[in-house]
C-alpha cells in the first residue's frame, strides 16, 4: 500500500515537472514575440496567418498520425461544428490576436499578466450571464488582482502607466479572449481529443487570417534570426508545450497540473528583463505576485467547490 502510495505521489511530481515547462516554453515564446513584433517589424496580419497555418498543420499531422482518418470525424458532427467555429475565430484566432498587438504596442510581461487573468473574466461571465452566486473567495480575488495589476501597469505612480493605453487594452481584450479560449471548445473537447480540438482551431484561426493576409502577399523582408524567432514562437508557443501538457496529464491529474501555470508569467518576467531592460523594480514584481496569487485563490476554491458538489 505505502508502495503504491510512493509511486503515486513519484507521478503525480513527475506530471507537475512536465507541466512546469511547458508553462516555461509558453513564457519563453512570449519573450521571442516581443523580439518578433517590435525588433522584426513583422505586421501582425502576415505573422497570425503564418504562425496559425503552419501550427495547425503541424498539430493535424500529429492528431492523423494518433487517430489516423478519425481526426476529420469531428466534422461529421453537427452538434460541436458551431462550437469549433467559434472556438478557431473568436477564442484562439482572437486570443492570438490581441496577445500579439499588445505584446507589439507594449511589453511581454505586461501583456502575459494581463492575459493571465482569464479565469477572472470567466467568472464575470458566469455571474453575468449563467447567473451564478459569487463565492465570498471571488470579491477577494477581484480585489487583490485589480491592486495586482494596478501596481504593475503603473508601477505604483497613478498619474504614469508603465505601457501606452493602446497596450493595456489590447492585453485586457487578450484575457478576454483568453477565457473564450477555455470556454469555447468545452462541448467539442467532451467528444474528440484535445490535439485534433487544438489542431482544427488553429488551422481555421489560420485560414480566417490567411482570407485577410495571404502569406505570400507582402512578406516582410526575413532575417535569420526573424526566421528563427517565428519558428521558435510556432514550437515554443504552440506545438510543444501543448504535447508536453498531454504528456504530463498521463501522470498528474488536471488540478494538479493547472496549479504551476504561474510559471509563465514569472519566466517572461525574468526573460523580458535580461533581453528587453523593462525594469524589475519591487512594486513591479509585487503586483505580479498578487495577480498570481489571486487567480492561485480563485482556482482552488472553486476546484474545492467542484470536489465538494461532486462528493
Amino acid at each position: 500500500m505505502e508502495n503504491e502510495k510512493g509511486i503515486l505521489e513519484t507521478n503525480i511530481i513527475k506530471g507537475i515537472m512536465w507541466a512546469m515547462l511547458a508553462s516555461a516554453l509558453w513564457g519563453t515564446s512570449g519573450t521571442i514575440l516581443q523580439f518578433v513584433s517590435q525588433n522584426a517589424s513583422i505586421p501582425a496580419g502576415w505573422f497570425l496567418s503564418t504562425r496559425t497555418i503552419i501550427s495547425g498543420v503541424f498539430l493535424l499531422l500529429i492528431g492523423s498520425f494518433m487517430y489516423g482518418k478519425h481526426i476529420f470525424d469531428v466534422w461529421k458532427d453537427k452538434s460541436v461544428i458551431f462550437w469549433l467555429l467559434a472556438y478557431g475565430v473568436f477564442g484562439l484566432g482572437a486570443n492570438l490576436m490581441t496577445f500579439y498587438l499588445s505584446v507589439q504596442t507594449g511589453n511581454a510581461d505586461a501583456s502575459t499578466i494581463l492575459q493571465y487573468l482569464s479565469p477572472v473574466f470567466i467568472l464575470i461571465g458566469a455571474i453575468l450571464f449563467q447567473h451564478r452566486r459569487p463565492m465570498k473567495s471571488d470579491m477577494v480575488v477581484f480585489i487583490i488582482s485589480l491592486l495586482g495589476v494596478f501596481l504593475s501597469i503603473t508601477q505604483g505612480d497613478i498619474h504614469k502607466l508603465s505601457i501606452p493605453m493602446n497596450s493595456l487594452i489590447w492585453g485586457v481584450l487578450s484575457g478576454v479572449t483568453a477565457a473564450f479560449y477555455v470556454v469555447l471548445p468545452r462541448p467539442v473537447l467532451k467528444k474528440y481529443p484535445p490535439v485534433v480540438v487544438l489542431g482544427w482551431g488553429t488551422f481555421i484561426a489560420g485560414i480566417v487570417f490567411n482570407l485577410h493576409q495571404p502569406i505570400w502577399v507582402k512578406t516582410p523582408a526575413l532575417s535569420l534570426p526573424t526566421i528563427l524567432g517565428i519558428g521558435a514562437i510556432i514550437l515554443l508557443g504552440t506545438i510543444l508545450p501543448f504535447l508536453i501538457i498531454l504528456h504530463a496529464l498521463k501522470f498528474a491529474p488536471s488540478e494538479a497540473v493547472s496549479l504551476v501555470d504561474a510559471v509563465q508569467p514569472v519566466v517572461t518576467f525574468i526573460l523580458s528583463f535580461i533581453f528587453f531592460n523593462t525594469g524589475l523594480n519591487f512594486i513591479k514584481v509585487l503586483g505580479a505576485c498578487l495577480v498570481i496569487l489571486a487567480i492561485f485563490i480563485l482556482q482552488r476554491s472553486h476546484r474545492k467547490l467542484d470536489i465538494d458538489k461532486n462528493s
